[in-house]
């Protein structure tokens, strides 16, 4: 196989287009049904997706997700249609060092993409269903040969469990926050003894939860003004895996809920897990500017 292939043209058997192209859409579960899988396996120099970043041709047409900003995707549409066809894996390579010359990556570098016939899509729905679990799995693909397994040995896809969030609290704050949050495209609930604010919260669409079920890829954020409220709840939040705990306020505030959940009996190892104030501007007074100050702290926290 030669690893850099030329480009091909496609006949139109080979590349039925019954879907319009969804760029915002989820590439793995759009693979349930076959297809076939395109990642990046490797970037030199400047490029704005990591190596593992996907992009589908499902069975049914059409592309989900996106590898660039537009500039390769057709061409890899083309290459899609040739490897469902043929059912031979293709190994990419564009920008610096590609054979193809008229396509242009405009921040520069190079991109290497392998393009997988999905002929046995159950990997694909194991990983799916572990994720809906809550649960992080990988899929090992042999770029050569063109078989995916879960736990399997060659280039490892790690696939985790969406950043979620768990946001305690009453008030304005809370509610901007969460529906930031969700805004963005994340999984977010809101938890509250007041009434207004759960009103609030599910007129914007954001889930109302009251349970404390946190994973290692959730983050738990306290609202409150009322910081007593706050030891009981935090003391909840620091027994579970979540990866990151935070509470607004002041510095003086943080230290007098420290106190306090050190006289809960609360371990100083797990203080330590506890942000304070959260955010990464300091000082934020306005609910939106505070929401998107924490969510960016969030999120870098999160980035792996």
């Amino acid at each position: 196989m030669n690893e850099f292939a030329p480009t091909l043209t496609a006949s139109p058997a080979a590349a039925p287009v019954t879907a319009a192209p969804d760029p915002m859409g989820d590439p793995l579960r759009a693979l349930t049904d076959g297809g076939v899988l395109a990642v990046i396996t490797g970037v030199a120099g400047a490029h704005y997706r990591n190596p593992g970043t996907i992009m589908a041709f499902p069975a049914s047409g059409g592309a989900v997700g996106q590898l660039s900003s537009g500039c390769i995707d057709a061409d890899l549409a083309l290459q899609a249609a040739q490897v469902a066809a043929d059912g031979q894996p293709r190994r990419l390579r564009y920008g610096e060092g590609s054979p193809f010359r008229d396509l242009v990556l405009p921040c520069g570098g190079g991109l290497d993409v392998a393009l997988i016939p999905v002929t046995d899509p159950h990997p694909i729905r194991q990983a799916v269903a572990a994720r809906v679990a809550r649960q992080q799995a990988v899929l090992g693909i042999d770029l050569d040969l063109g078989r995916i397994a879960l736990n399997g040995p060659g280039f490892q896809l790690q696939i985790r469990p969406e950043t979620r969030f768990l946001v305690w609290g009453a008030g304005v704050e809370a509610v901007v926050f969460a529906t930031l949050c969700r805004a963005a495209g994340y999984p977010a609930a809101v938890a509250s003894h007041d009434d207004a604010t759960v009103r609030a919260a599910a007129a914007q669409g954001v889930a109302v939860n009251n349970a404390m079920q946190a994973d290692a890829w959730t983050a738990v954020t306290l609202f409150y003004h009322d910081h007593d409220r706050e030891p009981a709840l935090l003391a909840r939040a620091l027994a579970t895996p979540a990866f990151y705990i935070g509470a607004q306020g002041s510095l003086r505030s943080h230290q007098t809920r420290l106190r306090a959940l050190r006289e809960m009996g609360v371990a100083d190892a797990d203080l330590a897990r506890l942000r304070g104030p959260m955010g990464l501007i300091p000082s934020a007074r306005d609910p939106k500017v505070l929401a998107v100050s924490v969510l960016a702290e969030i999120l870098a926290e999160a980035s792996p």
